[in-house]
């Protein structure tokens, strides 16, 4: 199953609208690597169990 996360469940001063969805993995490291250089956060083990405890499952809609 395709994990997301999505920047406009998290208030910030940014008012950033990043959603990024993929495997689990993939996710947590785009996640950290936007957090770091995006919203200035120390990449570390807590920030991508942070990210890692937040992931949704990805909703696929069906276009008939």
């Amino acid at each position: 199953m395709r994990k997301v996360v999505d920047c406009r469940e998290y208030p910030s001063e940014m008012h950033c609208t990043l959603a990024i969805s993929g495997e689990e993995e993939e996710v947590v490291r785009a996640a950290a690597e936007h957090a770091v250089s995006v919203h200035g956060h120390d990449d570390s083990r807590e920030l991508r169990d942070q990210i890692r405890a937040t992931l949704k499952d990805e909703l696929i809609l069906q276009h008939t």
